[in-house]
């Protein structure tokens, strides 16, 4: 014989199990915070690669423009050692200032996978 819900009647929401709550909400929260932090890696990854794909494109472009000296043009070494120092220009240039612009590429990045995945 069925019981008539009333007073006495618990629903199955009433009858979880705290513990097993709460770890449900640390699991997610673990989720989340592991999430965040490949979110935050990738983020890093990107900026440093579109940094320095750009500075290092216009560092190029730059020597390009710029004539040679007839005084005081050191060959090939001098070729290979300024390709070395504008490497080194364009990873510093990069990590101080390459977040201003591909922070916001970043976001749309992954608004785009939002919606699509």
């Amino acid at each position: 014989m069925m019981q008539p819900i009333g007073a006495n009647h618990i629903s199955p929401a009433m009858m979880r199990d705290p513990a097993a709550e709460a770890a449900s909400q640390a699991a997610l929260a673990k989720s989340l915070s592991e999430q965040q932090a490949e979110n935050e890696e990738a983020k890093e990854l990107y900026q440093q690669f579109v940094g320095e794909t750009f500075f290092g494109q216009m560092m190029k472009s730059m020597r390009k423009s710029v004539g040679k000296s007839a005084y005081f043009d050191g060959g090939k070494t001098e070729e290979i050692f300024q390709q070395q120092l504008d490497r080194v220009f364009t990873e510093e240039i990069s990590k101080t200032s390459a977040a201003d612009f591909s922070g916001p590429m970043f976001d749309l990045f992954m608004n785009q996978q939002r919606i699509g995945g």
